[in-house]
């Protein structure tokens, strides 16, 4: 059995991180990567945080459940198979899938708060920060939850300064100093990409039996 390399992605909120990993999933076979998003990972309505007009805050850590999440890491790890229901963000149009994850040469874990516990971060052998000035991530994450998510634009805005802004600014940013590799995404990340899977095929070539 290979020991699977495991590499965290992350960044703040429409940095890029999706598009990044469905260009990266893109460059190997369904086998050799399991992507893992902390997003199915989110804590019930019930258990989300307050801000002061008592409107669930889903953008700090304490809106997820991270002993989940590292458990099914290290059942991966172990070769297990983990299956989980898939969050869709409170979408009522939206039917959750029954997701399952396989053991693999590589495992992706991906966002925004992969860096913030160390429960994920001492499972993660490189990390990756996907970064982007704040008006970008600002006019993306208006497209994201308006036009795809079907937010009201009113919302978008009050979350995004109210939760996005200070959570980014507390918790996010401050882990990019614990990166590995920073790939700035203010255009384009070909560069990086291109990078992260020439990295990652020679991992997976060279990768020792446990």
């Amino acid at each position: 059995m290979r020991k699977p390399y495991i590499v965290g992605i992350t960044g703040g909120s429409a940095s890029g991180k999706t598009l990044f990993l469905s260009r990266l999933l893109q460059s190997f076979d369904p086998g050799e990567v399991c992507l893992i998003s902390q997003d199915n990972y989110y804590k019930p309505i019930d258990q989300q945080p307050l801000d002061e007009e008592g409107i669930e805050n889903y953008d700090t850590p304490f809106s997820f459940d991270f002993d989940a999440y590292a458990e099914d890491i290290q059942k991966i790890q172990h070769g297990e198979h983990v299956f989980r229901q898939e969050y869709t963000f409170n979408n009522p149009a939206k039917t959750p899938q029954m997701l399952e994850f396989k053991p693999a040469p590589v495992v992706v874990v991906e966002g925004i708060f992969v860096l913030y516990s160390p429960k994920l971060t001492n499972l993660l052998d490189l990390k990756v920060f996907i970064d982007a000035k704040d008006y970008i991530k600002l006019k993306r994450r208006i497209v994201r939850d308006k036009v795809e998510r079907g937010y009201d634009l009113d919302d978008v805005l009050y979350r995004y300064e109210k939760h996005v802004m200070p959570t980014y600014e507390k918790y996010i940013d401050p882990s990019k100093h614990d990166a590995d590799l920073i790939i700035p995404n203010n255009d384009s990340f070909d560069n990086g990409l291109e990078m992260v899977k020439i990295f990652l095929k020679e991992k997976i070539n060279n990768q020792p039996c446990i």
